[in-house]
């Protein structure tokens, strides 16, 4: 994928095993599995029954952990965490999972998503006399259950998780039992497999492929599901609303491999390029997608459109980490460093050129720049997604406005900036229906903020974390966003 060069990136990924013997090792596996999901860092927490173990580190699943390690890490049940940071310092106190201790117990936590009551929640919190240690949203979520008292310690929990707003899919690790909590509007995916008599939780269902489970179900929202040595306990800890999950999982960030909520990603892919070809048709030559996470798409665009489909950009997959930087030059550099035009395939072509999504639109043009410099006559941009004119404050990291190619240009301005001969864009009604979620709910299910600029819950300043998502939200607000 080339989220680290494109400027669309999700927050993390999360897997969770209860009683195996090998527990460090098949989350070793399952984190390496949602990689895609999270590149600068990754954790695992251990439990033996009786204590709770931790490591972690920056870097690939890979880099921080090896055999030595996770020996280190013996016990039956585990939980990790692989992190792109949206909210929150890029330090090692917010390599997640985090884990805390108390006089009545351990708790380790793991969260994907973004929380945009945090920044109020959190002062709360001080005011009431808690000291953080990290900038991650994640530690709101213990302090709010140690705030509990002396509760049940699961009825404390439910309750902490009633009062965040925003996105979150979260594993939590006790001593004894395994905790998988999926935000009411069910903005993130989560599902529940069984390997033997194990239960293993993944933010993808491509994570049990390699670790060998079966899958069983999605965590519904609003679901709150312990398991411990007597099986499966599923309750409520908040009503079901309208389903609201992130339409770019199914677009860009999920692996084509994966189902989430009932759908396979490639096919959902290939019917966004067929559908993407209905509307808008061009007379080609051949037709080449955007590795990877675009080739599903573009080989449904080229079948519906009787056009040779052909690899006419091969990404190098050995390329490090070191250009993954936020200015400008470093994009630019990286689009050259992953990918690379086939000459003998595009020159003197007519080429059809399908991405999955423009964000700030370096890419694109280095793409189409790379193209025509290898021969292509002609170069026409699809987009299986319609343009994304507004911030993410759910757990995707997303431009402020004022770097949003297409919130600041008309359709025709951006096909000016990026070179291309033509471009066109899915919209937004084709695209949920090419996506082939059945469901009832208004907005069939989707999030779709990104697009239209209706977000499913309230939008206010201070809402979350500093940093980065302050500024975005000032520019919703001053801009009258509809939420």
């Amino acid at each position: 994928m080339l989220g680290e060069i494109k400027g669309l990136n999700e927050e993390c990924g999360i897997f969770g095993v209860y009683n195996h013997t090998q527990a460090a090792h098949m989350t070793y596996y399952g984190l390496h599995s949602l990689q895609h999901r999270g590149q600068e860092g990754a954790g695992i927490v251990v439990s033996d029954g009786q204590t709770l173990e931790q490591s972690k580190g920056h870097g690939l699943v890979t880099e921080v952990f090896d055999e030595d390690r996770l020996a280190q890490l013996p016990g039956g049940s585990a939980i990790g965490h692989v992190r792109y940071s949206t909210a929150g310092e890029k330090s090692y106190e917010n390599i997640q999972p985090l884990l805390f201790h108390s006089h009545t117990g351990s708790l380790s936590v793991a969260h994907n998503g973004n929380l945009v009551n945090a920044t109020k929640l959190r002062s709360e919190l001080e005011d009431e006399g808690s000291i953080f240690q990290t900038t991650s949203d994640t530690e709101v979520i213990a302090h709010l259950i140690r705030k509990g008292g002396k509760k049940p310690r699961h009825e404390r929990i439910k309750a902490s998780l009633k009062q965040l707003e925003g996105a979150f899919a979260i594993v939590m690790l006790l001593e004894d039992q395994l905790i998988a909590a999926l935000d009411s509007r069910g903005m993130r995916p989560l599902s529940l497999g069984k390997v033997g008599d194990s239960y293993v939780v993944a933010s993808e269902t491509c994570a049990f492929d390699v670790v060998g489970a079966e899958y069983v179900r999605e965590i519904q929202p609003g679901e709150y599901l312990v398991i411990d040595q007597d099986g499966l306990h599923s309750s409520t800890f908040a009503d079901k609303q309208d389903r609201s999950i992130c339409t770019m999982e199914y677009v860009y960030f999920a692996r084509p491999d994966s189902q989430v909520d009932g759908e396979n990603i490639h096919s959902s892919r290939k019917r966004l390029g067929k559908k993407l070809a209905d509307i808008a048709p061009v007379e080609a030559d051949v037709v080449t997608g955007v590795p990877d996470s675009s080739i599903s798409a573009a080989i449904g665009y080229a079948e519906q459109a009787n056009i040779p489909y052909e690899l006419g950009l091969i990404k190098n997959r050995y390329v490090g980490r070191t250009f993954i930087q936020p200015s400008q030059e470093m994009r630019e550099r990286g689009v050259r460093m992953k990918l690379s035009p086939v000459r003998k395939i595009v020159e003197g072509k007519r080429v059809v050129m399908v991405d999955d999504s423009i964000v700030r639109g370096t890419t694109s043009r280095r793409i189409v720049s790379m193209l025509k410099e290898a021969g292509a006559k002609e170069v026409h941009v699809r987009i299986s997604s319609p343009p994304i004119k507004h911030p993410c404050f759910y757990g995707i990291d997303t431009s402020t406005s004022s770097e949003l190619i297409a919130a600041n240009n008309s359709i025709e301005e951006i096909r000016e900036e990026i070179g291309a001969d033509s471009i066109s864009f899915l919209p937004t009604d084709e695209m949920v229906d090419a996506i082939g979620r059945d469901d009832s709910s208004p907005n069939c299910g989707h999030c779709l903020a990104c697009f239209t600029g209706n977000y499913p819950t309230d939008i206010y300043e201070n809402s979350v974390l500093p940093h980065e998502k302050d500024q975005l939200v000032k520019e919703v607000v001053n801009q009258g966003a509809n939420y």
